[in-house]
């Protein structure tokens, strides 16, 4: 050999092997990064039982499993690891964020916004409970609000009717989307509430809260009330118009507001295009939702709302529709209608 190539053959060698190893970790996108052929998913617990029941039914039609690690670290927190390129796909219950638009946008992460469903926050009591049937969005306000913290702290504050009896409160911590917009929904803001009182981003741990707290009041999505119907107890919500149970019929009818809210899958797309069994995923997802939402307790979308659902993933139409703000009283047809301006 040359002595001058032999010279420079190693040296040379090391170069392309670290070379290498830089771009690995350096690209977001290496085969590294994306784990291979596992899909990981995270965000909102009010999501999960959807999304935990598609990939049942999904590795259930396949002779190959898929891996699918699916977390439940809340909205907000699964947006921070979505758009830091760590999921596949974030399960939201609010649209993405201003200021988590700018965290996908500083990564490069370009996302396919999915509404799968709707949900109607129910204000759930414990059935020991005979003297609260329903409430209203002003009494919901009183007990929420900031100012209320150490001194609405009875029933009978609430209304006077009521008894003299301890006022325990339960609720999403501030890492949820359900937090977010059932403050927003209560006080404008949508991290403004009191803080004295039992939270947690796990719905089954509120569920057992109230269930074993005959003084306690909470809230949470309708599939894990529906799911538990014989340890808790639904208070009928009056907006102004008459009190109203939630229920798959009121929110078809937009009278269960401003309490009922679009639920959402967020897909990273450039992942998308290089696990074949992601893009298989999100399709199968789509396609079953009608069926399988339902099926969780929520209400489906329309047929056209999933077709364009679609559209939009197969065409790769990216970003959002909703301006970076979690907005109160969407109707299923304003949810269609803003998915339409895609196209």
């Amino acid at each position: 050999m040359n002595t001058t190539l032999s010279r420079w053959a190693i040296p040379l060698g090391i170069l392309a092997l670290m070379s290498a190893i830089t771009a690995i970790v350096n690209d977001p996108f290496s085969s590294a990064d994306i784990r291979k052929h596992g899909i990981e998913i995270d965000g909102s617990s009010t999501v999960y039982p959807i999304t935990k029941l598609m990939a049942s039914e999904f590795n259930g039609s396949r002779k190959n499993k898929v891996e699918i690690n699916l977390g439940i670290s809340g909205t907000t927190d699964g947006f921070k690891k979505f758009c830091e390129g760590k999921t596949d796909i974030s399960n939201a219950s609010r649209p993405i964020l201003k200021e988590e638009m700018k965290v996908c946008q500083k990564h490069g992460i370009k996302y396919v916004e999915l509404p799968v469903g709707f949900d109607a926050l129910t204000i759930v009591v414990n059935p020991k409970n005979d003297w609260a049937k329903d409430i209203t969005i002003a009494e919901l306000r009183k007990i929420w609000e900031p100012t209320a913290q150490g001194k609405i702290t009875k029933w009978n504050q609430i209304r006077s009717s009521w008894p003299d009896k301890p006022l325990n409160l339960y609720g999403p911590n501030k890492d949820s989307g359900t937090y977010d917009y059932f403050m927003q929904a209560m006080e404008g803001e949508s991290k403004a509430s009191r803080n004295d009182y039992t939270t947690s981003e796990n719905d089954k741990m509120l569920v057992k809260g109230v269930s074993q707290d005959p003084n306690g009041l909470g809230y949470f999505g309708i599939a894990y009330y529906q799911a538990n119907t014989n340890q808790v107890k639904a208070l009928a919500v009056d907006s102004g118009k008459g009190s109203t149970m939630p229920s798959p019929q009121a929110m078809a009818q937009n009278l269960y507001q401003p309490l009922s809210r679009p639920l959402f899958i967020y897909i990273n797309y450039e992942f998308a295009q290089v696990k074949p069994e992601l893009k298989e995923f999100v399709r199968f997802y789509l396609a079953k939702a009608p069926k399988l939402v339902n099926q969780v307790g929520y209400i489906p979308l329309s047929e056209e709302a999933y077709h364009l659902g679609f559209l939009q993933f197969n065409e790769g139409e990216v970003g959002t529709v909703f301006n970076g703000e979690a907005q109160l009283n969407l109707t299923l047809t304003e949810v269609l209608r803003k998915r339409a301006t895609l196209f």
